[in-house]
């Protein structure tokens, strides 16, 4: 890949968080909801639709997925499993149903993620990120990892509101 990645690199992902975010305002000013149930739709709504595409090429996803996630790389089937969890996990948000859980395993899911990805990075893989599955081309990059790191953030932020 070019080293010099720029925002058209990222366009794909960038409309998609947008929307996302479009979306799950929509809904909760809609609702007449408050900002913590905006976010479940915002991370619902994320994790639906990013599940999707992956799910659009589900072996071409595994084969990039295993380059640099952690649990991927030891655990062949991980890499299967994982939009359908991604797709649990946003059906949970939007529907609020076990919510602990929900944002338990999703903190576990980013941090894991994180960490592979730092470690990628740090190695200097230069590989696409298929966080969009294989249909869009986007660059493993810090992009990746804040995305990751924000996810996680979001849910703990959610799951500390229970305690």
């Amino acid at each position: 890949m070019d080293e010099k990645k720029s925002i058209k690199d990222y366009w794909p992902l960038i409309v998609l968080l947008l929307v996302t975010f479009l979306a799950a305002t929509a809904l909760t000013y809609g609702q007449k909801k408050s900002s913590y149930q905006g976010m479940h739709f915002f991370m619902g709504l994320f994790f639906c639709i990013f599940a999707m595409f992956k799910l659009f090429n589900l072996p071409g996803f595994v084969t990039g997925f295993r380059l640099y996630d952690l649990l991927a790389k030891k655990v062949a089937a991980y890499g299967y499993f994982y939009p359908f969890i991604e797709l649990a996990l946003g059906l949970a948000y939007l529907s609020f149903i076990c919510p602990i859980l929900t944002y338990s395993i999703t903190v576990i899911l980013m941090v894991l993620g994180s960490i592979g990805v730092i470690q990628s990075l740090k190695n200097g893989l230069d590989t696409r990120c298929v966080c969009m599955g294989t249909v869009l081309n986007v660059p493993l990059s810090t992009v990746t990892l804040i995305e990751d790191i924000g996810m996680g953030v979001m849910a703990f932020i959610m799951l500390t509101a229970f305690f």
